[in-house]
């Protein structure tokens, strides 16, 4: 995320409205001291909101950015998230999302079985995990009326900053 908010010797955070779910600690010391950044999880101390991201019940279109990073993965209602992150956004606001996909799946896979941790694991690589995204996670996006676009480096990049090659940043973003 920091080479996006950074690409271009820019900051596509500065002078933003942030709403950031399961805020990474490294993010959120870099954003202490930001009035215009918050944070938000159901389970997570010390954070700005206590809220499920499927029904925040904060206010419409009062963000410009909301990020959530390996978040969508644990909700079981997915798709209630997108909604609610296209809700909170303002018009032109954009939501940074990261989730793990596997590149070899053109579809998302999901098995309503898979209830306890041991399946979970099996199924999705993780005890916590309800889904596995495909290559289709940017078509889940748009089937919420956004746009999207990717974010991703070059392979020598990717060796370069030690990025792992199986994930990229999606940018969702909320049309005008």
């Amino acid at each position: 995320m920091h080479l996006w908010v950074h690409e271009g010797g820019g900051d596509r955070l500065a002078g933003k409205r942030i709403l950031h779910f399961a805020p990474e600690k490294t993010v959120m010391r870099e954003m202490r001291g930001n009035p215009l950044y918050e944070t938000a999880d159901l389970h997570q101390p010390g954070v700005t909101h206590r809220v499920d991201i499927t029904r925040t019940k904060l206010p419409d279109a009062s963000y410009d950015i909301v990020i959530a990073h390996h978040v969508l993965e644990h909700v079981a209602e997915d798709m209630q998230a997108m909604r609610e992150i296209f809700r909170l956004l303002r018009p032109g606001g954009m939501a940074v999302l990261s989730v793990p996909i596997n590149a070899s799946r053109q579809e998302t896979y999901e098995n309503a079985a898979a209830t306890d941790a041991a399946h979970r694991f099996a199924h999705f690589s993780a005890e916590d995990h309800v889904r596995h995204y495909g290559l289709d996670f940017a078509t889940r996006l748009e089937a919420a009326d956004f746009t999207t676009s990717i974010f991703r480096m070059s392979p020598e990049e990717e060796v370069r900053y030690g990025l792992r090659r199986d994930e990229w940043i999606t940018i969702a973003h909320k049309p005008d």
